[in-house]
């Protein structure tokens, strides 16, 4: 017997209700207010918003500074995300092929990731500018600098953060694919004349890809709109070559008061970000189901 309309909504507000409402507030509402103000001149103070229709996007797309602040997040996307797969995937390779102790390796790895940004970006910190000057000293017998201290190694050390921060949740998204691939696929790969090596990458990798796809695209837009070790570890110095896109948002809006600019330079953001990732798994996806 169907089940009537009336009684499979009460069921969905009984159980999804919550959750709905709770997004419904929390995301689609200040979404749609945001859209809004990037209309506006508002300087996030004043009662007072201007309209201004699309001038905060014609000024966005003249802002040197802010897309100067996009090519850095973009190239540091782009070794970011390479870097935390690579990593990720052979410490997912590593704790699933039997080795003493996996499981406690597992934990371990993935510790980093609960630690928040900006903690983690003022841990960092302590370590480049304290610790490493230290030892460089002590090895050299002269004076040291610190990474922070020039910018090509501030975004070295925002890569080698972001790395160590994302591997360890990466990875366990990594260990389920290769949880998910039969052994017997790949012991009939070898019986067949394979080498462990040329089996891994001809037979496991392939059925691996949904993870790939999925790593790629949470690492893409988790590097795209990082803010909080952008923050926490180098504010954007020396002398703000190594402020990211999100940084120059959150400054457009809240350090200059121009709120609709910021807002505005936030939905290009957004839309880029969605862009790249949307494109990335509509990718993946097609090579999922020719492979």
């Amino acid at each position: 017997m169907k089940q009537k309309t009336s009684e499979k909504v009460k069921q969905y507000l009984m159980f999804a209700g919550p959750g709905t409402i709770l997004f419904f507030c929390v995301v689609v509402v200040p979404f749609v207010y945001g859209l809004y103000l990037t209309f506006t001149s508002w300087d996030g103070v004043s009662r007072a918003k201007p309209f201004v229709g699309f001038q905060n996007f014609a000024d966005a797309f003249k802002d040197k500074v802010y897309w100067q602040a996009m090519g850095r997040t973009a190239i540091y996307s782009i070794f970011a995300v390479i870097l935390i797969n690579i990593v990720a995937f052979f410490l997912a390779y590593l704790v699933t092929s039997g080795v003493k102790g996996q499981n406690f390796f597992r934990a371990g790895f993935f510790v980093p990731n609960l630690i928040g940004g900006i903690v983690l970006g003022y841990v960092w910190q302590f370590v480049f500018n304290r610790a490493f000057v230290a030892i460089g000293k002590a090895i050299t017998g002269g004076a040291a600098t610190s990474l922070l201290a020039s910018p090509s190694g501030a975004m070295f050390a925002l890569i080698l953060v972001s790395v160590w921060q994302y591997a360890g949740y990466m990875m366990l998204i990594y260990v389920a694919g290769f949880m998910s691939v039969s052994k017997d696929v790949q012991e009939a790969a070898e019986i067949d004349g394979c080498t462990h090596s040329q089996a891994m990458w001809n037979v496991t990798v392939p059925l691996m890809r949904s993870s790939f796809v999925q790593c790629l695209f949470l690492s893409i837009t988790r590097c795209f709109v990082v803010y909080d070790v952008n923050l926490s570890l180098t504010k954007g110095e020396p002398f703000g070559s190594s402020v990211m896109a999100a940084m120059h948002v959150y400054n457009q809006a809240f350090t200059y008061k121009n709120y609709g600019l910021g807002q505005a330079e936030a939905v290009i953001l957004f839309l880029v970000c969605a862009i790249v990732g949307v494109t990335q798994v509509m990718v993946g996806k097609k090579g999922e189901v020719a492979a």
